[in-house]
């Protein structure tokens, strides 16, 4: 820490006095913005060697600020220092630290740069990583996904609109319509990182500099593929938050969608899926209980990453150009997302790969719910009737079956006949569950065989 009672400051010169305490506390963002600090001295390494490499101060200044800061990084990674928590924040903490390693020299630092292209460039770099993060969460949820689908290749289960039984689908569908959200949501972190990837540090204040800097130097040696072209829309700019947020906000929506799935099937009105006790938490009072906490939780944290987002634009709206102090409250935001992110992910990916799937129980869920009626209207419309006449004829054999308590797939050719004269006995598809599945073998189906397909083109794509 500071050797000095009072937190380190950037600035200061102009006044007199201090800001009271209630400010202090108002304006310091170091209690949350110090997780960039990797992100911090990394920059501030590329920023060293640039100035040494381009004459701006002594090669051996620059190499004795950069040898010095890669051994403050792995002494704060091995906690054998710490930065001030009393500072403005993660930036004052940083450069008072290696102030106090060797002295005065710190100062030349932050020579051609501002705190408003730090923080930008810090950002973004904590994005790409977190960006990597997610994307393996999302990746490992897929390969959950894709390995349940495949231990179930020929389950049936009632398939649902408007939460009614509409047709049978396979299990293996229905858990595939899941790996292609995830795989969108993937895509759209790929989008957001072409347009992220560009370097802000180097465009100062608002103005960018006068010192004759090396931006292209220091973009290669942090990695990033471009520079940000207009200083004030560099320092300024937080779109790349914002969409990183949106991106994250969607996955939190599929997420709680899944979540929502297994919490109904987990009920004992459907009984469809037992989840494991890895998973599932039980009651203070009631001893039977296993309640479905990890897919609640991925339901209820939808809602915080969605205000995250809506919190950002708000704050964004209407702010003036450049750089505004408003702009603080981007972290919170951002870091609650990412956290979440982290924190679900892995979590909902083991809630489907324990899941036991009661697969006989979910077939019995099928029978008797004429949710094989659309296969009778398509058969009529293979003899020639219009759709819109079929569709009619077969609703009112529906409503004829509920009445006497019958079961259209156990009806003969002959007593739907009988019951729906306009319906000729040649007439006679396979109204079973398994035979209105299997009849679904068009791309994207959920017909055997196109579900097989479904899942080579999902493991060639994991696999890519």
């Amino acid at each position: 820490m500071a050797g000095s009672d009072a937190p380190a400051r950037l600035w200061g010169g102009r006044f007199e006095g201090a800001p009271d305490a209630i400010v202090e506390r108002l304006n310091n963002s170091f209690a949350f913005d110090c997780r960039l600090w990797p992100d911090d001295i990394e920059a501030g390494i590329a920023h060293a060697e640039m100035l040494g490499a381009t004459g701006i101060i002594a090669a051996e200044e620059a190499e004795r600020i950069a040898s010095e800061m890669r051994r403050m990084a792995a002494d704060l990674e091995a906690g054998r220092a710490r930065l001030d928590p009393r500072s403005e924040d993660v930036h004052t903490a940083v450069e008072a630290l290696l102030r106090e390693r060797i002295g005065p020299l710190a100062g030349k630092l932050h020579t051609a740069r501002s705190r408003n292209d730090q923080v930008a460039t810090d950002l973004r770099m904590y994005l790409k990583r977190a960006k990597a993060r997610a994307e393996a969460g999302l990746r490992d949820l897929q390969r959950a996904l894709v390995e349940t689908a495949e231990r179930h290749p020929a389950a049936i289960m009632p398939g649902y609109t408007h939460l009614q039984h509409a047709q049978p689908v396979l299990l293996s569908h229905h858990l595939l319509a899941y790996y292609w959200m995830f795989a969108r949501d993937r895509g759209r972190l790929e989008d957001w990182l072409e347009r992220a990837d560009e370097m802000p540090l180097g465009c100062g204040a608002i103005a960018g500099t006068g010192f004759s800097i090396d931006r292209h130097m220091v973009a290669r040696k942090l990695g990033f593929s471009r520079l940000c072209a207009n200083s004030m829309d560099a320092v300024s700019d937080r779109d790349f938050v914002i969409e990183f947020l949106s991106a994250a906000a969607l996955t939190m929506v599929h997420c709680s969608r899944l979540g929502e799935e297994l919490i109904l099937w987990s009920s004992p009105e459907f009984g469809f899926v037992t989840l494991a006790d890895a998973v599932t938490t039980g009651s203070s009072i009631m001893p039977q209980k296993k309640n479905p906490d990890v897919a609640e939780l991925a339901r209820g944290k939808a809602g915080r990453v969605i205000g995250d987002l809506v919190a950002l634009l708000t704050t964004l709206k209407g702010l003036p150009l450049t750089y505004n102090k408003d702009l603080q409250e981007d972290k919170e935001a951002l870091f609650d997302a990412t956290d979440t992110l982290e924190a679900v992910l892995p979590a909902l990916a083991l809630a489907v790969r324990t899941a036991e799937f009661d697969l006989e129980r979910m077939r019995r869920a099928t029978d008797g719910d004429f949710s094989t009626a659309t296969d009778l209207a398509d058969a009529l419309v293979r003899h020639g009737m219009p759709f819109r006449e079929a569709h009619a004829v077969v609703g009112r054999l529906v409503r004829t079956c509920i009445g006497k308590g019958l079961r259209l797939e156990q009806l003969t050719a002959a007593e739907i006949s009988e019951l729906a004269p306009e319906i000729g006995p040649d007439v006679a598809p396979d109204l079973t569950s398994a035979g209105s599945v299997a009849a679904r073998s068009a791309p994207g189906g959920t017909s055997p065989d196109a579900v097989a397909d479904q899942l080579r083109l999902a493991r060639e794509a994991l696999e890519g």
